[in-house]
Formats: structure tokens, sequence, C-alpha cells
């Protein structure tokens, strides 16, 4: 019997996905086209922000951010440890000075007590940036952070690259993750693997006047058209950051389905929470209180003390039965280019790097293929108990 593959993450593209790419071929225009400002709109009207850009990537929408912040040589941006590069990369190649917050081992995500700790151990006088990050579509500490950003009269800027579609909960009111009620901007991605998908894309927000129109010129070469096509002027020194019309076709498509696409994974996450609820040394990262997440990852941490394989070896074993999973994230400063001589004031990232876990979550995955999964995973940790006497359910 052939096994079937599973990911920790797959797009869900279907027939009318297809069509309205086709529709946009067909267009007068591919790039600047009408699908890009519908697409626009829209993300607008879902995520209720003043002002809304498109871009070609997460990564893009995150550069785009900081050169509105007007991030520079020598100003300081807070980030967490445990997130994807981009963010650091960029900060860095703008020649910033990075520095990394240790996380809540619970939540994965940096606390405002972790940026009140990187500020005192590195003595930090002046703040131009704290940057956040949903950790699997899970908002989390956003009212901390806003009242943090303001007593540091610092830019706070979400990375919302997994939370498109999130929620999150302050006295009794939702908001819509992107709408910068509680930040001065929100970016996202829209990677295959993402909430919805584009292909590539990203998509930045804010209710700021003075950061949209920054935005607006950096994301196309920094031009200012005159009243003749022909005529226009640099005002600053931008990049082509724009998403065609081919991949807004494709956005405009998924956003029909987004609702679906989360409340699918949010069974799914159910599910596996569910299935692993008696086993002691597997805990859940479950940042849900007083949100509605897009459950974009499903994190388990497992505390491979009481076994006789790491997570690199469980990992292995995994593949065996064509199940793939992943790890978000390893620690950046743990990378080459971001080495830390000491690491010491980072415990719980480094604890988190040894135990925790991506296991497959996406819309096309099946109850079914979760108790494969999840039995499999429970199989072998039992198989390579330290201690036999050890009981687990």
């Amino acid at each position: 019997m052939k096994l079937r593959s599973f990911s920790y993450g797959s797009q869900f593209i279907d027939q009318k996905d297809i069509q309205e790419v086709a529709n946009s071929l067909k267009g007068k225009f591919i790039t600047n086209g009408p699908y890009v400002k519908k697409f626009e709109d829209l993300c607008k009207k879902k995520i209720k922000a003043k002002f809304v850009f498109t871009c070609n990537s997460g990564t893009s929408s995150l550069l785009l951010a900081f050169r509105a912040a007007n991030l520079k040589k020598n100003d300081v941006i807070i980030m967490p440890s445990v997130n994807f590069v981009a963010a650091a990369n960029i900060a860095k190649s703008l020649q910033a000075k990075v520095y990394f917050a240790d996380i809540n081992y619970q939540t994965g995500q940096m606390s405002t007590k972790n940026v009140r700790e990187c500020i005192d151990y590195y003595k930090i006088k002046k703040i131009k940036i704290i940057l956040t990050m949903f950790l699997g579509g899970f908002p989390k500490n956003i009212i901390e952070f806003y009242n943090l950003k303001k007593k540091y009269k610092c830019v706070l800027i979400e990375d919302s690259c997994h939370a498109f579609g999130s929620k999150y909960i302050h006295k009794n009111k939702k908001y819509q993750i992107g709408c910068c009620k509680h930040s001065d901007m929100s970016t996202f991605s829209f990677h295959p693997l993402k909430t919805i998908t584009t292909g590539e894309g990203g998509l930045i927000s804010t209710n700021s006047k003075k950061f949209s129109k920054k935005i607006k010129y950096f994301r196309s070469h920094g031009i200012v058209k005159g009243k003749k096509h022909w005529n226009y002027n640099v005002k600053l020194n931008g990049y082509n950051l724009r998403l065609s019309d081919i991949n807004s076709a494709l956005g405009c498509s998924q956003l029909k389905k987004m609702n679906s696409f989360i409340s699918w994974r949010k069974k799914i996450f159910k599910f596996y929470k569910k299935e692993f609820s008696n086993f002691q040394d597997i805990k859940i990262i479950d940042n849900s209180f007083q949100a509605e997440p897009s459950y974009h990852l499903m994190i388990i941490l497992i505390d491979f003390s009481n076994y006789k394989i790491n997570k690199d070896q469980l990992i292995n074993q995994l593949m065996r039965y064509k199940i793939f999973c992943q790890f978000h994230y390893k620690p950046i400063f743990l990378f080459n280019e971001f080495k830390l001589n000491n690491t010491n004031i980072y415990p719980n990232a480094k604890k988190y790097l040894k135990n925790a876990l991506s296991i497959p979550i996406y819309y096309k995955l099946k109850l079914v293929d979760a108790m494969f999964i999840s039995k499999k995973i429970k199989s072998i940790l039992l198989s390579n108990l330290k201690f036999k006497k050890i009981l687990h359910q």
C-alpha cells in the first residue's frame, strides 16, 4: 500500500482560482491593472485599516515598514529571537543595531517582559522600532506591546505574516489583525503555505498618512507621477516591490475561501489537541485565549528528556512514514550572520529549539490523516522510552 505524503503545510488551489488567474491574463494589463486595486480594496475591507498596500512578498512588506519608519544606520530595533530570518536580514542591511529578545517558552513568542530584559541587559537607551511576531497565527500580548510602545515612544510593527485573518479581543471587542488600532504598521505574507496565497506576495497596512505616503512611493521606485504620464519625479530611493495583476487575481479568489480555510485548520488543531491531551510529555502551543487565530502552524513541545531520541531523530523516523515536519524557528542568534558570543540570556529560545516541532496542518489534511500522524508520533516516542515504568496513555 502506497503511503500518502504529509508536509507541515500546503496550499489549496481549485478551478475557481485557476479561472480567475486565466481571466487576469486575458486583460489589458497584467501588472498595475484592475486586479491589484480590487485585491487591495478587498483586503482593506477585511482588516479594516485606513491604508493597505500589496507587495511582492512578506519580506518586501517588512522592508517597506522599516523604510517607512526611517530605520537607518545605528538605529535600534528589537525583535524576537525566534522568527524567520527575513526581518533581521533587512534590518542589518539597513545597518541598524539589531537586538534579539528571548521568548516565553510556553507561547513561543516574545513578551514585553522579554523586551524589558533585553533593554536592561544591553543597556539600550533609545529604541526606534519594536517588532512583534504572531507565531503560528496566534495574536498575543498586543495591548501590552502597545503600552510599551507609548512608554518608549518608538514605532511598533507587527510581523503578522502568519496571522492574516486572525482576530484579537480587547475589552470584549474583536479587532482584525492588521487594523493597526494598537500598532503603527502590520505586515503580511501570501506565501503558498500561509492563510491564503497569491503564489508569492505580501501586504502592509497602517492608519498613518505619513507612513502610507512613504510606503506608496518606496514600493514603486520612489516615483511621484505628474499630470502627464511621461512626466514624473523621483523623490525617494525606492524599489520595485509591486504585486502583479496575476498574483492579485489569485488573491481575490483565495479570499473567498479564507473563512473555510481557517475553520478547517481550527478543526484539525482541536483534533490534535485532543489526541495529545493524555500524553504527558507533549504540550500544545495554544495561544487562542482572547483571540481567534488563523491556526497557521501546529506546534507541539516535546519533553525529550524521557526518551532515547532527540527531535532530529524523531523527524527522521517520521519521514519513513512520509510525515514531513518542520521547525519554526531556529533562534536567529545561532546563524553565522547573527552569531552572539553570549547566548545565556536566551534560555527559553534554546529550550524551544530542542523541543518544539511543527506538525502537518492545512486545508487538504483530513482528520484520519491527523490521527495517523499523531499516532505515529506517540508510538515512536513510546518505543524509545528511557524508563518503561513511565506511564503514557
